[in-house]
């Protein structure tokens, strides 16, 4: 081997030498003024009681919708008779989710009405900003057969979280009677009205 190509090898192993002593300081100095990688332990993800979240606002979890950042109508219904459709609409800024059904209270009822069990859906309706969720009301039996029929102007509508909402009614009032009945919150209008 020739004096000259000696000497280049030298000269490069001193160059490998010297960079790795530089990154070693560097690693070092990262680690000792605290911004160096920590293992932070496993990622947390929190669930829902109700299973997974689907609906208007897509898959994932969100916090409860409340009456503080919803907007609640109640509006008459031509098809089928004797029937309220309930919406509620998310004004906030988040996703939210709407589980159950609405604790709807017409007029100065002691409780509020009943759910229609089988219109309980697989899972909770999240709703994005500006998306809306349905129940329909039963006010009264068809055929006459519900006891203590009487017409209400008011309705009050809880949420979980202890706000209230206090959609308007017909000015005449909508008759209700011992049948009163209210499906569970769900993404599609028309499946609210279907049962």
């Amino acid at each position: 081997m020739s004096a000259r190509t000696t000497g280049t090898a030298r000269a490069s192993r001193t160059r490998l030498l010297a960079a790795t002593a530089v990154l070693a300081a560097l690693g070092l100095t990262a680690c000792q003024n605290g911004e160096g990688v920590r293992d932070e332990g496993p990622s947390s993800e929190s669930t829902l009681s109700d299973g997974p979240v689907r609906g208007a606002g897509g898959p994932g979890t969100a916090a409860p919708c409340s009456g503080g950042h919803t907007r609640t109508t109640a509006t008459p219904v031509s098809r089928p008779t004797d029937h309220l459709l309930l919406t509620v609409t998310n004004t906030g800024a988040t996703n939210c989710t709407l589980t159950g059904y609405p604790k709807a209270r017409f007029g100065e009822a002691d409780s509020s009405a009943p759910p229609a069990r089988e219109t309980r859906p697989r899972s909770a309706v999240t709703l994005s900003p500006g998306a809306s969720a349905y129940a329909g009301v039963l006010l009264s039996a068809a055929d006459g057969t519900g006891g203590h029929g009487r017409t209400v102007k008011t309705l009050t509508v809880a949420f979980h979280d202890g706000h209230t909402a206090h959609p308007a009614l017909p000015g005449e009032g909508v008759h209700v009677d011992d049948k009163v009945t209210v499906t569970y919150w769900l993404s599609n209008r028309e499946a609210a009205l279907t049962y």
